[in-house]
């Protein structure tokens, strides 16, 4: 099969400053073994005669790759395209920002309304289990109903702010804030890991890729805890990425358990570049969610009545 017609994607972590280690992950699926390959995992380093902005473009064209899967947000928030005269945050119409608040407002209002009619039961549900995933069927009113934890309570009090998150972001809250702040101690923010002076050389590398290039947006975490959902990795896999004694080895048995679960061959020489490197490691688990794109395994994602929704990829396994 000739290379352009094979399906492939790849993956590149792009968090850091200018003289990171990023790496370029790049599966391909060969029909013939039914099988995903790891074909390569190369480290984007300056060469002798050029950069490495540079070095990014020449494999994207060395490839023929069509579709690449980045953890930097492609959209920008609301106020970052929005005409409108502005009345500040508080007072903001636009429509996109109206309907993100009102879903906010709803889950508050439904939760209080439960809490209202049986604080003991409420109080204990929230003991029971304060990991609940959103269930929208308790706007519609529905037998399942949700309890916002204490944390995920705050955030929403906190409010949707139109210049720093993206409808995107509300999403992820709805899906993931609790699961996300018990198993990494973080909160999902579009911008909140992206200096400017990453995102600077981001968008002058945007300008240089290929035009039939298609940009895809995911991230690290929410793609661990997908593989979590589906068991193929334990919680103790993940809590063991961030022990800094042994998450060398977490990140092999992270990889060998993808490669046996998910059907993709790993060589020996890219599983150490994995091991020794958490750059190589996140390339590769965006490469796996992109991966799960092409088989059309992934996730809707509301788009609030966004002209320009990101394309943003929550993979199911």
């Amino acid at each position: 099969m000739k290379k352009q017609n094979r399906k492939s994607i790849a993956g590149m972590s792009l968090g850091g400053g200018r003289k990171e280690n990023f790496f370029f992950s790049l599966l391909e699926y060969f029909p013939e073994e039914d099988r995903w390959f790891l074909t390569s995992l190369k480290q984007v380093k300056d060469e002798d005669t050029i950069d490495r902005d540079e070095v990014i473009t020449s494999w994207v064209n060395e490839d023929q790759l069509h579709q690449l899967v980045v953890d930097f947000p492609l959209t920008k928030p609301v106020c970052a395209t929005c005409s409108l005269d502005c009345p500040g945050t508080q007072k903001c119409y636009h429509p996109v920002v109206i309907k993100v608040q009102d879903e906010i407002e709803d889950l508050m209002v439904v939760d209080k309304k439960l809490e209202k009619e049986n604080p003991k039961r409420y109080e204990q549900e929230r003991v029971e289990d304060n990991m609940v995933h959103f269930n929208k069927s308790v706007l519609e009113k529905e037998t399942t109903h949700h309890i916002l934890s204490k944390s995920f309570k705050r955030k929403l009090k906190k409010g949707f702010v139109p210049y720093w998150n993206r409808p995107l972001d509300f999403w992820i809250w709805k899906n993931y804030y609790d699961q996300i702040l018990k198993m990494f101690n973080v909160s999902y923010d579009s911008y909140g890991n992206v200096s400017l002076m990453l995102m600077n050389r981001f968008h002058y590398l945007l300008r240089h890729l290929p035009k039939g290039l298609n940009l895809f947006e995911s991230d690290i975490n929410i793609t661990l805890l997908e593989l979590y959902r589906a068991n193929i990795l334990s919680k103790k896999n993940i809590i063991e990425l961030n022990d800094l004694n042994i998450a060398t080895l977490a990140r092999v048995r992270v990889a060998k358990k993808i490669e046996k679960k998910c059907k993709i061959f790993l060589y020996d020489k890219d599983l150490e570049l994995i091991s020794k490197n958490p750059k190589a490691f996140d390339s590769f688990i965006l490469s796996v969610a992109g991966m799960q794109h092409v088989k059309n395994n992934t996730k809707k994602i509301d788009d609030f009545g966004e002209k320009d929704p990101a394309k943003f990829i929550v993979p199911v396994f």
